[in-house]
C-alpha cells in the first residue's frame, strides 16, 4: 500500500513540477509573473472530459456544493493543486522505520 501512495505521490509532484516550469516559462516570456489555473490548463488539455466532471456534478445530490468546491479548485494553480495532494500521499507513503545513525566506534 505503502508503494503505491509513494508512487501515485511521485507521478503528481512531477505533473505538478511540469505545470510549474510551463508557467516558469511563460512567466519569463511575458517578463511578469503568470499563474496558469487549473480551469485553463485542464480545457487546453481535453476540455470535453472537464465539462463531463462538470455535468456529472451536477446530476448528483450535492451537486451546488460540490460545484462550488471544484469551481473554487480550479481556479488555483494547476501545479498548486496538483502537487499539494502529491506531496501529502509521498509523506503518508515514506518509510515508517526510525532511522539510527551509529558513530564508527559504536560499531
Amino acid at each position: 500500500m505503502r508503494l503505491l501512495l509513494r508512487v501515485l505521490g511521485t507521478l503528481l509532484i512531477a505533473c505538478a513540477v511540469i505545470l510549474l516550469i510551463i508557467d516558469g516559462t511563460k512567466s519569463l516570456a511575458a517578463n511578469t509573473i503568470v499563474l496558469t489555473s487549473l480551469n485553463d490548463s485542464w480545457t487546453q488539455i481535453h476540455a470535453e472530459s472537464l465539462l463531463g466532471v462538470r455535468q456529472f456534478l451536477e446530476t448528483r445530490l450535492f451537486g451546488p456544493l460540490l460545484e462550488t468546491v471544484v469551481s473554487a479548485l480550479l481556479g488555483f494553480p494547476g501545479w498548486a493543486v496538483i502537487g499539494v495532494p502529491g506531496i501529502l500521499l509521498a509523506w503518508a507513503g515514506r518509510s515508517r522505520r526510525e532511522r539510527k545513525f551509529l558513530r564508527q566506534d559504536q560499531l
